[in-house]
């Protein structure tokens, strides 16, 4: 088995440039698990790699992730990330429409195709955003589309406000799920989902995570789901996820309530005369 996750690239590249003579820190690895710690020399390295990578359990060749003006950048830039180290997989942003899109920070992306060109993913993220990610809940064209895709791919999966448009869809009805913080369960309900205040939930192949970062928690489970632990564990290492903010704070029930409030009337003057327009022109 050839692996072609970045890290194990590195890895062996930097085994072939100092000639596989392990430095005090690669001779031994030790594991929390209680294992053996493994000596790594030139002779068994392949064979270790190898066994340390272990097989998917699910057959993934393709990452399609929705990209479309106003989505948030770590919302889709996340999961293409660690989803992306995939062994093997072929990764794709997908717009709705040809052209470059903006993410909600002005930031400029080529995306690789549009949704008409796409008939197939194996796994499909939906990110949200703002204005483009509530028109893309009355898109119906593209709520077909996800429909489509949803029939033959093994994990459907949204991140923040992504959940709206996946809602919109139909496919949430009766499901748990989690979204932005953003009136969460009264949005949730809109769409017929159970809303779970997590993280991220699995409800069978459906995947929805809370805002932004939380895109990257439930990447790293999908990735733990396909791969196990020790992938994704390489994969931590090598994003050196281990968050430790400054001071408390990222949820509703740990922000200080001026701060909430103020929060959440920044987001309803942008978010429901948007809404109400829209609904009035169904």
């Amino acid at each position: 088995m050839k692996v072609t996750v970045q890290i194990f690239l590195i890895f062996n590249w930097l085994f072939s440039l100092i000639g596989c003579k392990p430095t005090p820190s690669e001779v031994n690895r030790s594991q929390d698990s209680g294992n053996e710690s493994i000596e790594i020399t030139k002779e068994n390295h392949d064979q270790i790699m190898d066994s340390w990578v272990g097989e998917s359990k699910y057959n993934v060749n393709t990452l399609g992730i929705l990209v479309y003006d106003g989505v948030n950048d770590l919302d889709f830039m996340g999961p293409r990330y660690i989803l992306g180290q995939l062994w093997g997989v072929k990764a794709q942003l997908i717009a709705i429409k040809p052209g470059n899109i903006k993410t909600v920070m002005g930031v400029e992306v080529v995306p690789n195709t549009v949704i008409d060109s796409v008939g197939q993913v194996d796994i499909l993220v939906i990110p949200g955003g703002f204005k483009g990610t509530v028109e893309g809940a009355y898109d119906h064209k593209l709520l077909t589309w996800i429909k489509k895709i949803d029939e033959k791919s093994i994990f459907t999966t949204s991140v923040c406000t992504g959940s709206w448009i996946l809602g919109a869809t139909g496919l949430l009805e009766g499901k748990d799920a989690t979204t932005n913080w953003y009136r969460a369960e009264e949005m949730m309900e809109k769409y017929g989902a159970k809303f779970q205040r997590e993280r991220y939930v699995r409800d069978g192949k459906y995947w929805t995570s809370a805002g932004v970062t939380a895109g990257l928690d439930m990447s790293l489970a999908i990735m733990n789901e396909i791969r196990g632990e020790d992938y994704t564990q390489a994969i931590m290492l090598d994003m050196e996820y281990d968050p430790a903010p400054p001071i408390i704070g990222g949820r509703p029930d740990n922000t200080n309530m001026n701060v909430y409030n103020m929060m959440l009337a920044m987001y309803d003057m942008g978010f429901q005369p948007l809404i109400d327009s829209l609904e009035l022109s169904e």
